[in-house]
């Protein structure tokens, strides 16, 4: 029988969703109560209308805790560990979420942390359970930790993925595929080989070219490819107006990565993180830019396992230091589909819609150096075109190859611009041989 109490309390929030003093009192009810699915839920929508509110997500990472969803646990409340603000009662969390998750000297540590900035906090029943642990007879090495289906999609800034489709769900891009497949899933499905030459997994791969042409798709396929999760992270996710945050935001990406061991990383527009430090007039954008190589480094905290994909339409903006050994150090040009690979896509664009019988190929061999985008926007224009006619005459009108070849003349390729600009970059500022690759793609003659 459910308390009245609670009764009234929901119908409070359904009667007024947007107060977040109400809501927050109403999910420390439930979490007394040991509802802690339905408390999760109500968490979830306190963060929707205050994302900033440590206290909801310290109760939040409480709820997974208590629902043993470590994985959870530990990824949001070490997105909230980033800032030198972080509450005592927060490092108590912190070591019972790390204990349950049998990291038992990690867990001592947050603990003495907490009682240096309160020794109130002390807590007996936590220490026994420390001390217990660290007689030996739970294993102090962590948990592998997997994403089970519950886990995903419970955070955002970014968002953690579980990719389904794999490189067979990529059109074309053969040479480009095998290239990763050297660099990140091979390692992985054959550790033993790349052990015995004391090869690590992980690594970063850098993959430029104009835009609309997949590297976001490529990305996500080479997570299918391996079963693992995906983050992908935009500038957004990173850039924060207050001084030092910006770092601990990137930090506390790479930190969500090393756990899901393996993941890939992703960042989507690497440039504006990583522009070229000789052009900044700021101390701050320096600063970060330090500090994502040394993530890269892996030094203090290990990549092992951490697959890094970083995508760019501007390789000629990021900072040289990114191309070192060890951190993006192999680059990998992202040309746009060629005829192949634009049947393909045009054939998925077109899948369960009403068509007459296509010429696939004469739509590809028109629309040289097209993108992938590109050619959804000529199927986007021939479907337009048929909306008129199919009104007319009540049912839709089979779309012609006819009326994807006019889309074609209409709509022209948005890669010419970007080829223009890497060609002068190609021709003129291309000593190390990055842009050899463009040279022969536009069979430039030198």
């Amino acid at each position: 029988m459910e308390p009245e109490e609670l009764k009234s309390l929901r119908e409070a929030v359904r009667n007024s969703p947007e107060n977040i003093a109400l809501r927050k009192y109403f999910s420390k009810q439930l979490i007394k109560l040991q509802k802690f699915e339905e408390a999760e839920l109500e968490l979830k929508e306190v963060l929707k209308l205050s994302q900033t509110d440590i206290e909801a997500k310290l109760d939040l990472c409480e709820v997974f805790r208590k629902q043993e969803k470590n994985s959870a646990a530990l990824v949001l409340i070490e997105s909230i560990n980033t800032d030198g603000n972080f509450p005592a009662k927060g490092w108590i969390l912190y070591a019972r979420v790390l204990l349950q998750n049998k990291q038992i000297e990690d867990a001592e540590d947050a603990y003495q942390k907490a009682l240096i900035i309160n020794p109130a906090l002390e807590d007996i029943a936590l220490e026994k359970e420390i001390k217990d642990s660290k007689k030996g007879n739970i294993s102090n090495e962590p948990q592998k930790i997997k994403l089970g289906a519950e886990d995903e999609g419970d955070f955002s800034d970014p968002d953690i993925e579980k990719p389904q489709a794999g490189f067979e769900q990529v059109g074309g891009m053969e040479k480009i595929k095998s290239e990763i497949s050297k660099k990140i899933i091979y390692p992985l499905k054959h550790p033993e080989i790349y052990q015995a030459y004391g090869k690590k997994t992980g690594g970063g791969i850098l993959m430029y070219g104009p835009p609309g042409c997949g590297k976001t798709h490529l990305a996500r396929a080479t997570a299918g490819e391996i079963n693992a999760s995906f983050i992908s992270v935009g500038i957004n996710d990173i850039l924060d107006l207050y001084l030092g945050q910006s770092e601990r935001n990137l930090h506390a990406i790479f930190e969500k990565a090393r756990r899901l061991n393996p993941g890939v990383l992703f960042f989507d527009e690497v440039d504006a993180l990583g522009a070229s430090r000789s052009d900044m007039r700021q101390s701050a954008g320096r600063q970060l830019i330090n500090q994502f190589l040394s993530e890269l480094d892996g030094v203090e905290y290990s990549n092992e396992g951490v697959l890094i994909l970083a995508a760019t339409n501007a390789p000629w903006h990021l900072d040289s230091a990114f191309r070192r050994p060890g951190r993006f150090d192999r680059i990998i040009f992202i040309p746009p589909p060629d005829e192949e690979a634009r049947k393909v896509i045009l054939d998925i664009h077109l899948k369960n819609k009403p068509v007459e019988k296509i010429d696939f190929a004469k739509i590809a061999k028109a629309t040289h150096r097209y993108s992938g985008a590109d050619l959804k926007a000529i199927v986007d224009i021939a479907i337009e075109s048929k909306l008129d006619e199919s009104m007319e005459q009540g049912r839709p009108v089979p779309i012609t190859t006819k009326d994807l070849m006019k889309a074609a003349n209409q709509h022209k390729s948005t890669t010419t611009e970007w080829f223009e600009t890497a060609k002068n970059y190609a021709l003129f500022a291309n000593e190390s041989g990055l842009y050899d690759e463009i040279i022969q793609y536009l069979k430039i003659k030198k």
